[in-house]
Protein backbone atom coordinates (compact mmCIF):
# COMPACT_ATOMS: atom_id res chain seq x y z
CA UNK A 1 0.00 0.00 0.00
CA UNK A 2 1.35 3.42 -0.96
CA UNK A 3 1.91 5.85 1.92
CA UNK A 4 1.49 9.58 1.47
CA UNK A 5 2.65 10.52 4.94
CA UNK A 6 4.13 14.01 4.89
CA UNK A 7 2.51 14.86 1.55
CA UNK A 8 -0.17 17.45 0.85
CA UNK A 9 -2.71 16.74 -1.86
CA UNK A 10 -5.17 19.19 -3.41
CA UNK A 11 -8.22 17.53 -4.93
CA UNK A 12 -10.60 19.77 -6.85
CA UNK A 13 -14.27 18.87 -6.85
CA UNK A 14 -13.83 16.66 -3.78
CA UNK A 15 -17.21 17.37 -2.21
CA UNK A 16 -18.90 14.23 -3.55
CA UNK A 17 -18.63 11.27 -5.90
CA UNK A 18 -15.22 10.26 -7.16
CA UNK A 19 -13.57 13.34 -5.69
CA UNK A 20 -14.70 12.43 -2.19
CA UNK A 21 -13.51 8.86 -2.72
CA UNK A 22 -10.07 10.13 -3.80
CA UNK A 23 -9.91 12.44 -0.78
CA UNK A 24 -10.81 9.68 1.67
CA UNK A 25 -8.23 7.27 0.24
CA UNK A 26 -5.43 9.83 0.36
CA UNK A 27 -6.48 10.71 3.91
CA UNK A 28 -6.40 7.05 4.94
CA UNK A 29 -2.90 6.77 3.48
CA UNK A 30 -1.48 9.65 5.47
CA UNK A 31 -1.75 12.72 3.24
CA UNK A 32 -2.98 16.09 4.39
CA UNK A 33 -5.91 16.60 2.00
CA UNK A 34 -7.03 20.02 0.81
CA UNK A 35 -10.69 19.34 0.02
CA UNK A 36 -11.90 21.73 -2.66
CA UNK A 37 -15.44 22.19 -3.92
CA UNK A 38 -17.89 24.97 -4.66
CA UNK A 39 -20.40 23.59 -2.12
CA UNK A 40 -19.43 24.35 1.48
CA UNK A 41 -21.68 21.69 2.99
CA UNK A 42 -20.24 19.01 0.73
CA UNK A 43 -16.70 20.09 1.58
CA UNK A 44 -17.51 19.86 5.29
CA UNK A 45 -18.88 16.34 4.85
CA UNK A 46 -15.72 15.18 3.06
CA UNK A 47 -13.46 16.82 5.62
CA UNK A 48 -15.41 15.11 8.41
CA UNK A 49 -15.20 11.75 6.62
CA UNK A 50 -11.40 12.10 6.66
CA UNK A 51 -10.81 13.59 10.11
CA UNK A 52 -13.28 11.27 11.86
CA UNK A 53 -10.99 8.40 10.89
CA UNK A 54 -7.85 10.11 12.13
CA UNK A 55 -6.83 11.77 8.87
CA UNK A 56 -5.85 15.36 8.17
CA UNK A 57 -7.95 17.61 5.96
CA UNK A 58 -8.42 21.31 5.24
CA UNK A 59 -11.53 22.81 3.67
CA UNK A 60 -11.24 24.96 0.55
CA UNK A 61 -14.50 26.42 -0.73
CA UNK A 62 -14.37 28.26 -4.06
CA UNK A 63 -15.87 28.23 -7.52
CA UNK A 64 -13.11 27.01 -9.83
CA UNK A 65 -14.57 29.26 -12.53
CA UNK A 66 -13.76 32.30 -10.36
CA UNK A 67 -9.97 32.45 -10.53
CA UNK A 68 -9.38 35.23 -7.96
CA UNK A 69 -11.62 33.41 -5.45
CA UNK A 70 -9.92 30.09 -6.17
CA UNK A 71 -6.44 31.56 -5.69
CA UNK A 72 -7.45 33.32 -2.46
CA UNK A 73 -9.00 30.14 -1.04
CA UNK A 74 -5.92 28.10 -1.95
CA UNK A 75 -3.61 30.62 -0.28
CA UNK A 76 -5.65 30.27 2.91
CA UNK A 77 -5.69 26.46 2.72
CA UNK A 78 -1.92 26.29 2.29
CA UNK A 79 -1.34 27.93 5.69
CA UNK A 80 -2.37 24.83 7.71
CA UNK A 81 -1.80 22.21 5.01
CA UNK A 82 1.37 23.28 3.21
CA UNK A 83 1.96 23.63 -0.51
CA UNK A 84 0.47 20.75 -2.49
CA UNK A 85 2.87 17.99 -3.50
CA UNK A 86 0.05 16.33 -5.43
CA UNK A 87 -2.78 17.84 -7.48
CA UNK A 88 -5.78 15.86 -8.66
CA UNK A 89 -7.71 17.85 -11.27
CA UNK A 90 -11.07 16.23 -10.62
CA UNK A 91 -13.58 19.11 -10.73
CA UNK A 92 -16.19 18.66 -13.41
CA UNK A 93 -19.79 19.05 -14.46
CA UNK A 94 -21.97 16.23 -15.72
CA UNK A 95 -21.99 15.16 -19.35
CA UNK A 96 -25.52 15.94 -20.48
CA UNK A 97 -26.35 14.11 -23.69
CA UNK A 98 -26.90 16.83 -26.27
CA UNK A 99 -26.53 16.91 -30.03
CA UNK A 100 -24.25 19.60 -31.45
CA UNK A 101 -27.15 21.78 -32.58
CA UNK A 102 -28.65 21.66 -29.05
CA UNK A 103 -25.53 22.87 -27.21
CA UNK A 104 -25.90 26.55 -26.43
CA UNK A 105 -23.10 28.99 -25.64
CA UNK A 106 -23.70 28.95 -21.89
CA UNK A 107 -23.51 25.16 -21.71
CA UNK A 108 -20.35 25.03 -23.82
CA UNK A 109 -18.71 27.85 -21.84
CA UNK A 110 -19.54 26.17 -18.52
CA UNK A 111 -18.01 22.84 -19.52
CA UNK A 112 -14.84 24.49 -20.77
CA UNK A 113 -14.60 26.81 -17.75
CA UNK A 114 -14.73 23.95 -15.23
CA UNK A 115 -12.90 21.11 -16.99
CA UNK A 116 -10.40 22.91 -19.20
CA UNK A 117 -9.82 26.38 -17.80
CA UNK A 118 -10.19 25.21 -14.19
CA UNK A 119 -7.64 22.42 -14.52
CA UNK A 120 -5.18 24.70 -16.29
CA UNK A 121 -5.21 27.42 -13.68
CA UNK A 122 -5.31 25.01 -10.71
CA UNK A 123 -2.12 23.51 -12.14
CA UNK A 124 -0.61 26.94 -12.69
CA UNK A 125 -1.35 27.80 -9.06
CA UNK A 126 0.54 24.84 -7.57
CA UNK A 127 3.36 24.67 -10.11
CA UNK A 128 5.84 27.21 -8.64
CA UNK A 129 6.06 25.37 -5.31
CA UNK A 130 6.38 21.99 -7.05
CA UNK A 131 9.19 23.35 -9.22
CA UNK A 132 10.94 24.81 -6.19
CA UNK A 133 10.80 21.42 -4.42
CA UNK A 134 11.62 19.62 -7.67
CA UNK A 135 8.85 17.20 -6.85
CA UNK A 136 5.23 16.94 -7.87
CA UNK A 137 2.48 14.62 -9.00
CA UNK A 138 -0.42 15.85 -11.15
CA UNK A 139 -3.29 13.54 -12.07
CA UNK A 140 -5.98 14.76 -14.49
CA UNK A 141 -9.35 13.03 -14.41
CA UNK A 142 -10.44 12.60 -18.02
CA UNK A 143 -13.08 10.14 -19.28
CA UNK A 144 -13.53 7.25 -21.66
CA UNK A 145 -15.41 9.79 -23.78
CA UNK A 146 -12.20 11.81 -23.93
CA UNK A 147 -10.56 8.74 -25.47
CA UNK A 148 -13.33 7.45 -27.70
CA UNK A 149 -15.71 10.37 -28.19
CA UNK A 150 -19.47 10.40 -27.82
CA UNK A 151 -22.21 10.75 -30.44
CA UNK A 152 -24.34 12.86 -28.11
CA UNK A 153 -22.06 14.83 -25.80
CA UNK A 154 -19.25 16.27 -27.86
CA UNK A 155 -18.90 19.24 -25.50
CA UNK A 156 -18.10 16.87 -22.61
CA UNK A 157 -15.91 14.61 -24.75
CA UNK A 158 -14.01 17.60 -26.08
CA UNK A 159 -13.39 19.00 -22.62
CA UNK A 160 -12.16 15.63 -21.34
CA UNK A 161 -9.95 15.17 -24.43
CA UNK A 162 -8.36 18.52 -23.64
CA UNK A 163 -7.22 17.12 -20.29
CA UNK A 164 -5.43 14.34 -22.15
CA UNK A 165 -3.69 16.98 -24.26
CA UNK A 166 -2.66 18.80 -21.08
CA UNK A 167 -1.35 15.52 -19.66
CA UNK A 168 0.98 14.87 -22.56
CA UNK A 169 2.17 18.45 -22.98
CA UNK A 170 2.71 19.10 -19.26
CA UNK A 171 4.49 15.75 -18.81
CA UNK A 172 7.17 16.89 -21.24
CA UNK A 173 7.35 20.44 -19.89
CA UNK A 174 7.50 19.55 -16.19
CA UNK A 175 9.68 16.43 -16.27
CA UNK A 176 12.95 18.34 -15.78
CA UNK A 177 11.57 19.57 -12.43
CA UNK A 178 10.78 16.12 -11.05
CA UNK A 179 7.05 16.52 -11.71
CA UNK A 180 5.06 13.73 -13.33
CA UNK A 181 1.72 14.29 -15.05
CA UNK A 182 -0.71 11.48 -15.79
CA UNK A 183 -4.41 10.99 -16.42
CA UNK A 184 -7.10 8.50 -15.52
CA UNK A 185 -9.95 8.00 -18.00
CA UNK A 186 -12.88 6.45 -16.09
CA UNK A 187 -15.65 4.56 -17.80
CA UNK A 188 -19.12 4.19 -16.31
CA UNK A 189 -18.72 4.78 -12.56
CA UNK A 190 -21.56 4.53 -10.05
CA UNK A 191 -21.68 8.00 -8.52
CA UNK A 192 -24.72 9.99 -7.34
CA UNK A 193 -24.73 11.73 -10.73
CA UNK A 194 -24.79 8.53 -12.83
CA UNK A 195 -27.06 6.57 -10.50
CA UNK A 196 -29.64 9.36 -10.86
CA UNK A 197 -29.67 8.82 -14.62
CA UNK A 198 -29.89 5.00 -14.29
CA UNK A 199 -32.90 4.86 -12.00
CA UNK A 200 -34.14 1.32 -12.58
CA UNK A 201 -32.34 -2.06 -12.46
CA UNK A 202 -33.38 -2.60 -16.08
CA UNK A 203 -31.75 0.64 -17.22
CA UNK A 204 -28.60 -0.19 -15.25
CA UNK A 205 -28.44 -3.71 -16.72
CA UNK A 206 -28.69 -2.25 -20.22
CA UNK A 207 -26.01 0.32 -19.48
CA UNK A 208 -23.42 -2.22 -18.36
CA UNK A 209 -23.91 -4.59 -21.31
CA UNK A 210 -20.97 -3.10 -23.27
CA UNK A 211 -18.62 -3.51 -20.27
CA UNK A 212 -16.69 -6.80 -20.57
CA UNK A 213 -16.01 -6.97 -16.83
CA UNK A 214 -19.78 -7.05 -16.36
CA UNK A 215 -20.36 -4.26 -13.86
CA UNK A 216 -20.20 -0.54 -13.45
CA UNK A 217 -17.15 0.83 -11.69
CA UNK A 218 -17.11 2.02 -8.10
CA UNK A 219 -15.48 5.36 -7.20
CA UNK A 220 -12.79 3.50 -5.27
CA UNK A 221 -11.75 1.71 -8.49
CA UNK A 222 -10.70 5.09 -9.85
CA UNK A 223 -9.22 6.26 -6.55
CA UNK A 224 -6.83 3.31 -6.48
CA UNK A 225 -5.63 4.24 -9.98
CA UNK A 226 -5.19 7.89 -9.00
CA UNK A 227 -3.29 6.96 -5.84
CA UNK A 228 -0.88 4.73 -7.75
CA UNK A 229 -0.12 7.41 -10.34
CA UNK A 230 0.45 9.90 -7.51
CA UNK A 231 2.79 7.56 -5.65
CA UNK A 232 6.54 7.17 -5.79
CA UNK A 233 5.96 3.70 -7.23
CA UNK A 234 4.92 5.47 -10.44
CA UNK A 235 7.94 7.80 -10.49
CA UNK A 236 8.98 6.60 -13.97
CA UNK A 237 5.46 6.98 -15.42
CA UNK A 238 4.53 10.30 -16.99
CA UNK A 239 2.32 11.39 -19.88
CA UNK A 240 0.26 8.21 -19.45
CA UNK A 241 -3.53 7.91 -19.78
CA UNK A 242 -4.80 5.03 -17.65
CA UNK A 243 -7.98 3.64 -19.19
CA UNK A 244 -10.22 2.49 -16.33
CA UNK A 245 -13.40 1.49 -18.16
CA UNK A 246 -13.76 -2.20 -17.38
CA UNK A 247 -12.84 -2.95 -20.97
CA UNK A 248 -15.60 -0.85 -22.54
CA UNK A 249 -12.96 1.16 -24.38
CA UNK A 250 -9.98 -0.84 -25.61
Amino acid sequence: MNSFSGRTVLITGAGSGMGRSHAQLFGERGAHVIVHDVNAASVAETVDAITSHGGKATAMVADIRDLPAFRTALASAIIPAGDPDILVNNAGVGGRRLLVEDIDENTWDDFMAVHVRGAFFATQAVLPAMKAKRYGRIVNISSQWGLAGSPSASHYAGAKAALIGYTKGWAKEFAPFGITVNSVAPGYIKTPMTIHSQRSPEVYAERIKPIPIGRGGEPIDISYAVAWLASDEAAFVTGHVLNASGGEVI
